[in-house]
């Protein structure tokens, strides 16, 4: 069984749960925090706010996350057709690699269609608020509403994305009407 621990504290099989199954949040590899020979590379995410064993020396962060202090989520993709029909996941500012991958951003494990790194990338432009898909460097297809993306496209709210039999609806937070760096809360 391969344990993580999710930035509030709570521990989860990897192997069954792509994020936190009682918050949702991603986790840290637990061996790599305990001062196993992994390196910090093998890390899925950082514990943010905590002391401890686990630092963030070499972790590039983004922008965002260096200004206000936090990763704050501006999205969501929400499947709703395919293996994990139901589930969400969060889009964070910059740039968000998906795949099947534990160390993905957006970690969508239960679509072996899916390539493990980099299938595509979301990406969130805080200086514009806007979102736009990429295709990523993967074998497999991405579709924006039934059309190939071979080159980045805008993302708008309810665009539907197809990733192997995966089908996700984008929902955004931040745009026009909200933004983190604007100081609202």
């Amino acid at each position: 069984m391969k344990l993580i621990r999710c930035e509030r504290g709570h521990y989860y099989d990897v192997r069954q749960h792509s994020s936190c199954p009682s918050c949702g949040v991603a986790g840290l590899d637990v061996a790599a925090a305990q001062g196993s020979a992994a390196p910090a590379e093998a890390m899925v995410t950082q514990v943010r706010g905590q002391a401890g064993p686990v630092a963030d020396v070499g972790v590039t962060v983004a922008m965002v996350r260096k200004k206000i202090g936090i990763d704050p989520v501006v999205g969501w993709l929400v499947c709703v057709r395919g293996p994990e029909k139901g589930r969400d996941y969060r889009v964070r500012s910059e740039r968000n690699a998906i795949g099947r991958g534990a160390d993905m951003a957006i970690c969508i494990n239960g679509d072996e269609a899916i390539s493990r790194e980099n299938h595509a990338y979301i990406s969130f432009n805080p200086r514009k608020g806007s979102f736009r898909i990429a295709p990523g460097d993967g074998r497999g297809m991405t579709y924006l509403n039934g059309e190939e993306v071979d080159v980045p496209m805008p993302l708008q709210a309810y665009d539907r994305i197809e990733l192997g039999q995966t089908h996700l609806l984008f929902v955004p937070l931040c745009g026009e009407r909200f933004g983190w760096e604007n100081g609202e809360e």
